[in-house]
């Protein structure tokens, strides 16, 4: 008989790539988490995993076991659910400048950790509003950006910010410099206006999107100068000392989460794992 616990962790240590970050999104520890593997790999007689120190993947059995592990685990939570039992749905809320261009990872991370059948809800925006959402209710857990400092949350780590612009971008001195952003009353606006005018930069308004999605785009399409995390850019290269741009500061990315039940107390444990992973450089 395999164990389903250890067929779920090496779910997660395959999403995850990583021994250590599959422990935080299981709740245990990383020997926990090897010792688990591998008895798995000793119950079916082959090896899953590919070890290093810094990552781990599949082996050419662990990708055909990867498929076979799904579709046991789908059919034990769907045996473990009774009719009469409303499914699963977490709600995450998150900053767009606090996700950006990882979402994707964290999207697929979360939902490794969530039972089959459940209903995974993501909502972006602006922090403030996104965190008022929260503290009504209606969202499970919340990915911010915090860029003054404050109370609340657990800090998961930092973002750098910097001025994401085209390759080749060039800009005559003294010029206003064409800034790509989402507006007021974004953060992230409001500190690079703040830094612009300490330098005495002039600037002027050249594209004003609704997402990092769409900021890149512009900046891409050779609009301007967006300020952006490195997280929500897709690490781009800070363009800001080779265009004499000042330095912009550093945001903590902070989480608030409730646990309504324990999946959604699992949900939300990957979803700590998956952004404190996606902040950590390289």
């Amino acid at each position: 008989m395999l164990d389903l616990g250890s067929v779920r962790l090496f779910i997660l240590a395959v999403e995850f790539g990583n021994l250590t970050r599959a422990a935080e999104a299981a709740g245990t520890v990383q020997p926990v988490v090897s010792a688990r593997l591998k008895a798995l790999e000793a119950a079916l007689g082959r090896r899953l995993l590919e070890r290093s120190p810094r990552f781990v993947r599949p082996t050419a059995d662990g990708l055909a076991f990867l498929e076979r592990a799904r579709a046991l685990m789908a059919a034990h939570d769907a045996a473990a659910r009774f009719g009469d039992a409303a499914p699963l749905r977490f709600a995450i809320g998150a900053s767009d400048h606090a996700l950006g261009a990882g979402l994707e990872a964290v999207i697929r991370q979360v939902r490794a950790a969530l039972p089959a059948g459940s209903a995974l809800a993501l909502r972006l925006g602006l922090s403030q509003p996104i965190r008022a959402a929260f503290e009504a209710g209606e969202l499970d857990a919340v990915i911010l950006r915090r860029e003054a400092g404050g109370a609340g949350g657990e800090v998961l780590g930092q973002d750098p910010l910097g001025w994401r612009a085209p390759e080749a971008a060039a800009f005559a001195p003294g010029a206003p410099l064409p800034l790509v952003t989402l507006g007021p009353p974004c953060g992230v606006h409001a500190v690079a206006l703040r830094r612009l005018e300490a330098a005495r930069q002039p600037w002027r308004e050249a594209f004003r999107g609704g997402s990092c999605s769409v900021l890149l785009a512009a900046v891409r399409a050779g609009l301007g100068v967006a300020p952006m995390g490195a997280v929500a850019s897709g690490r781009l290269e800070d363009a800001g000392p080779r265009l004499g741009l000042p330095p912009l500061p550093p945001s903590e990315i902070v989480m608030l989460a409730r646990a309504a039940s324990p999946a959604a107390g699992a949900a939300g444990r990957a979803l700590e794992a998956a952004v404190r992973a996606m902040l950590r450089p390289g």
